[in-house]
């Protein structure tokens, strides 16, 4: 184990979704240029029994230049259920993710490899959207993307 690891400086963490309810919802975008892997992880307290459907998306700025859906599938992580356990079961790769109907408190976790992006049309920003949801469905999401080079205060995410 890397004892030297310490979260702030391994990761930048960033906000993507603040809490909110219902609507479809698309996160910040993200720059992944100085990452080696971003992970996505969506809360969700799901009050109705309306699934959710969540994506990734890529795109060329950090302002939602040229939006397309990723394409190649990514490692997918989600407990249905935390008050139960705190088990992440691993799901079959893919490039979106839909939470089932029951009404529980719920975590999905989606790897990101930045290479896996178009990079030869540019793409090397990132996303995460849900689809619209019962008003009572409550979303939170935050990037915890890893670092090239761990430092006291990593190089900002939100700006190309």
């Amino acid at each position: 184990m890397n004892m030297n690891f310490t979260l702030p400086e391994g990761c930048k963490v960033v906000e993507a979704i603040t809490p909110q309810a219902g609507a479809a919802i698309t996160g910040d975008y993200v720059s992944l240029k100085h990452c080696s892997m971003a992970y996505v992880v969506l809360e969700m307290a799901q009050a109705s029994v309306t699934q959710s459907a969540i994506t990734i998306e890529q795109a060329t700025a950090v302002a939602g230049t040229s939006t397309k859906a990723i394409s190649v599938t990514v490692p997918i992580w989600a407990n249905e259920d935390c008050v139960a356990s705190d088990t992440l079961v691993r799901q079959t790769a893919a490039v979106s993710f839909t939470t089932s109907a029951a009404q529980k408190h719920k975590i999905v976790i989606f790897q990101i490899d930045p290479a896996t992006l178009d990079m030869a049309n540019s793409f090397d920003c990132i996303t995460v959207k849900t689809a619209a949801s019962d008003a009572t469905n409550i979303t939170a999401a935050q990037y915890y993307l890893v670092t090239d080079y761990p430092q006291a205060t990593p190089p900002a995410a939100i700006t190309d």
